[in-house]
């Protein structure tokens, strides 16, 4: 496995240089900016991310004035409290999309939330608290509790809140097997250890944010 100084070595002769790779790089959103975020807006971007997944993005982006409104501005408290008769309501709703499991996972991830919420004092100070010693073990926890937050949906809707998330896209997953850590999307708590040990390891080298470290991975590929 290389050192990050040579991950980082790889991506900036693939991309102009040292000097306009770190132009490139994004980090992750302040921890307070990330504890402010109010609990609504954590299930409203689940919820679109939700949608999202293995759908047209623009379809679910032009429709979410909608889905604002039909959800009544996602407040987890009400939905949280979702029952059978708002799943027959909702599937029959002009201007959203008619997925009944996918509107199910709506009252689902608002108790999830705020479960949460009443655990930590808010969503945002769960996720704000987050460290990248334990980023395995709170997707793991992440993927448990939620609905259909697992593998790429979840790290999607992390990356969207601005929490400091590794995503497993087509780039990184082959920068992982080229370095011997996974070959696959890592599910397995066998393979979310090995990663938890690369990040550790490119973390400890350089001081970086997951978010830097996945986007020098996926810079790195060919």
């Amino acid at each position: 496995m290389r050192t990050f100084d040579d991950l980082f070595t790889l991506a900036a002769g693939r991309h102009g240089g040292a000097e306009a790779l770190e132009a490139r790089l994004i980090g992750p959103s302040p921890r307070e900016q990330i504890r402010a975020t109010p609990d609504d807006r954590w299930l409203s971007a689940a919820t679109r991310c939700v949608f999202q997944a293995g759908f047209n993005w623009r379809v679910i982006d032009s429709k979410w004035d909608r889905f604002e409104q039909v959800f009544e501005d996602f407040d987890p408290r009400r939905w949280a409290l979702m029952g059978a008769e708002d799943l027959d309501r909702l599937l029959k709703t002009d201007g959203i999309v008619a997925h009944a499991a996918k509107i199910k996972s709506v009252g689902d991830n608002a108790r999830f939330l705020r479960g949460l919420a009443e655990a930590h004092g808010s969503v945002g100070a769960w996720f704000a608290g987050w460290e990248i010693k334990d980023y395995g073990a709170n997707l793991q926890a992440l993927r448990a509790g939620g609905s259909r937050l697992g593998g790429r949906t979840g790290q999607d809707f992390l990356r969207r809140m601005g929490v400091d998330t590794l995503v497993f896209g087509t780039d990184v997953l082959k920068a992982l097997a080229r370095e011997g850590v996974v070959s696959k999307m890592p599910n397995s708590a066998k393979d979310l250890a090995a990663v938890q040990a690369a990040i550790d390891a490119w973390h400890a080298q350089s001081g970086r944010s997951l978010r830097h470290v996945s986007q020098v991975l996926a810079l790195s590929t060919d």
